[in-house]
């Protein structure tokens, strides 16, 4: 015959100690939310934070300048027919800094290194805009020129001052999915952080050397130390703090004409000042013919 020796409400083991425990856990936890140290709290505030808009720079003479701010803006494949089931065409996006490791979320200022990624938001932003720094000390507005060495630095207030960055591939120094040249984003100046501007048609690039960079054309930005350029890892998404990105390496992909494919193509963005014309569709019907045209 089995005799219950006690019921759910009898108290066992050391109950005072968990109770008082389950008080101080919460008790931790509402202390922290209050003062903003849950980590919810604090992704929320890193992304309101890198979300705050910046101005562009304008090129009133439609070209590229030392000092300029810009985006390094990819363009989208032009066929945006999904092929496999788990293979997506390559949207548009920008290079972005990226905040991956958990405990930069502390800091309220970004400090490198840190990672880039291709953000699809192709908004200006603090994560997205660079600033064009001589690398051979030319005076700030000048014009940028084809195979001038240059830097590419963060201007935003809590990003500080880092600069584009890559070195060549080491089985310890990678991009962890594609494996290729990494980028990253660096706080102090050197050779590594030198990069140029090459004409995106073979054939055309002797001609355009030393030849100046037109605004929003698109180019090929190459690594001076490694002479790889800049791509877009399409088949490779990872997840951030801001969602999906893609990654970004520093690597040539050619096409069958030796000429790089668009996942090398680049455009500096900046803004251009207002034009007047109207674009076709907003244009109205055509004036009247001279001369009514006779039917008969």
């Amino acid at each position: 015959m089995s005799v219950r020796t006690y019921n759910p409400s009898v108290r066992v083991g050391n109950w005072n100690e968990d109770i008082q425990l389950e008080e101080d856990t919460l008790k931790n936890f509402l202390e922290r939310r209050e003062k903003g140290e849950l980590l919810i709290q604090k992704t929320h505030s890193l992304n309101s934070t890198m979300g705050q808009k910046l101005e562009l720079s304008i090129s009133q003479d439609f070209a590229m300048h030392i000092g300029d701010r810009v985006m390094i803006k990819c363009m989208a494949e032009r066929n945006q027919v999904k092929e496999c089931s788990n293979v997506d065409p390559r949207k548009a996006c920008v290079v972005a800094l990226n905040v991956s490791d958990p405990m930069a979320l502390l800091e309220k200022n970004v400090t490198g290194p840190v990672n880039v990624t291709g953000c699809m938001d192709c908004s200006p932003n603090q994560r997205t805009v660079f600033c064009i720094e001589s690398a051979e000390g030319g005076l700030k507005g000048s014009k940028l020129r084809y195979g001038e060495p240059f830097f590419l630095s963060t201007v935003g207030e809590n990003t500080g001052k880092l600069y584009l960055c890559s070195d060549k591939v080491t089985f310890m120094k990678c991009a962890k999915k594609s494996r290729q040249q990494d980028v990253t984003l660096v706080p102090e100046p050197s050779f590594l952080t030198h990069w140029m501007v090459q004409h995106k048609n073979p054939l055309l690039r002797l001609e355009y050397e030393h030849e100046p960079v037109e605004a929003n054309e698109e180019v090929v930005l190459v690594h001076c130390k490694t002479n790889n350029a800049l791509a877009v890892e399409s088949k490779y998404c990872s997840r951030t703090p801001f969602g999906r990105e893609y990654e970004l390496s520093c690597h040539t992909y050619l096409d069958s004409h030796k000429a790089e494919m668009s996942n090398n193509v680049f455009v500096l963005v900046v803004g251009v000042p207002n034009s007047h014309v109207m674009s076709v569709p907003e244009q109205g019907p055509g004036p009247a013919p001279l001369h009514p045209v006779n039917s008969n």
